[in-house]
């Protein structure tokens, strides 16, 4: 027992470091990625700077505003011209807006213009509605460049991010979106990959018990056959019998865990209350245990009735376990459109809600003894073999607990 608890809790501390480690990389991708997204939008800022700088050079030096000692214009050479110049025409990915304190366009470059031209001094009407929505939309944005030409004069130089740039921008989410589907398909594998072990496991095992559990039971109804034939108390033998046939059951159980169980169709109501039998007479006098079925809900499902069975002396032995032998059990067999539903109503000590999930896992038990397998072997028998579906439909510490179990109905041909 104390192992399974020991495996339940390192399954559980796995998936928060597996969670932590996946939440550690993300993140650092993320940073990673932003830094890069933001390293290349100052790179592109400077640039601007740059073609902003080289624009009021080549107005000022075009203008002859600048004077020199003897009050005389200065005129740049033809050299500095042609490298300013070149430094504005060596813009080619980075859409640019050059307007006066008036918002008249001055220049513009590399805009996806609905209307081509060569001469970009030569707008069309639909460049020139082109440009000034572009124009309205970039002045609530911070990529703006101020251009002191002089005292009197200012432009302004507007600019989008670059093609590359407005790309590298979703990277992260890309990236992100990529990551996220990544650890949730590594998470959901590897988590696949021990549910499927632990299943060998769990088949190997009751297997093997019941193999196990065979040649002593074969022996054992040898012995009371020749104890009956030496006229030993009947009462006796007939008590050594019952005992007997219950461990061929349990040993029959067992051999059905990890095959497909044959199924027969079966009365839900003489199922419940055929299962409860053995348990009826085991239980403590103080427990009051009630069936409530009626002919409305008399319904034919699809059972084996030797793992159902199963499923309802292990409810049955939980509620009272949960009573602590003292307590009321109701069993309510009720009817739904497309299902029988059967309620196991204890008055127990009842279930925290975080709890409501962890119940069916294996090795969670509240008990100081016991495996904690009990509720996981009702879930499977329930689900896997039988289509169903086992939940707490509601529980309040203190009060009790009802557990819900649905099996899909056989519909009749009409």
């Amino acid at each position: 027992m104390a192992n399974l608890r020991n495996i339940y809790d390192s399954r559980r501390i796995w998936k928060v470091v597996f969670l932590a480690i996946s939440l550690v990389l993300v993140a650092l991708f993320l940073y990673i990625s932003n830094n890069l997204v933001k390293d290349l939008a100052e790179q592109e800022r400077e640039r601007m700077e740059i073609w902003a700088n080289a624009t009021r050079e080549l107005a000022t030096l075009g203008s002859g505003s600048e004077v020199d000692d003897n009050g005389n214009p200065i005129i740049g050479s033809a050299t500095d011209v042609d490298f300013l110049l070149s430094i504005i025409e060596a813009n080619h990915n980075i859409p640019v807006l050059l307007v006066d304190d008036k918002d008249n366009i001055l220049d513009h470059r590399n805009f996806r213009l609905p209307d081509p031209v060569d001469n970009p001094f030569e707008l069309s009407k639909a460049n020139l509605e082109y440009l000034d929505k572009k124009l309205r939309h970039l002045k609530n944005s911070e990529n703006k460049i101020d251009i002191n030409i002089d005292k009197t004069t200012t432009q302004y130089l507007y600019y989008e991010d670059s093609t590359l740039l407005r790309r590298l921008s979703y990277f992260p989410y890309i990236q992100l979106a990529v990551l996220i589907l990544f650890f949730a398909i590594a998470y959901f594998a590897l988590t696949s990959i021990k549910r499927a072990e632990q299943n060998k496991v769990w088949v190997g095992l009751s297997k093997e018990t019941a193999h196990q559990l065979g040649t002593p039971i074969s022996s054992l109804m040898a012995w009371t056959q020749l104890l009956d034939s030496m006229g030993i108390d009947k009462s006796i033998v007939t008590d050594m019998d019952k005992d007997v046939k219950r461990l061929s059951t349990i040993a029959d159980r067992f051999s059905k865990i990890g095959s497909m169980p044959d199924k027969e169709l079966v009365s839900i109501n003489e199922a419940v209350t055929s299962s409860l039998e053995y348990m009826r007479a085991r239980i403590p006098k103080r427990v009051s245990l009630y069936i409530h079925t009626n002919d409305q809900t008399n319904n034919g499902v699809m059972l084996s009735q030797t793992l159902f069975a199963w499923v309802m002396e292990n409810l049955t032995k939980n509620a009272v376990d949960a009573m602590d032998g003292e307590g009321r059990l109701d069993i309510t067999v009720e009817d739904s459109p497309n299902n029988v539903v059967i309620l196991v109503k204890d008055t127990g000590k009842g279930i925290a809600r975080k709890n409501f999930k962890n119940v069916f896992n294996p090795g969670f038990t509240t008990k100081k003894r016991g495996w904690g397998l009990g509720l996981t072997l009702v879930k499977r028998i329930i689900e896997e073999y039988h289509n169903g579906q086992i939940y707490i439909k509601e529980s309040e510490v203190g009060k009790g607990t009802t557990f819900g179990i649905e099996l899909p109905k056989v519909k009749s041909e009409s």
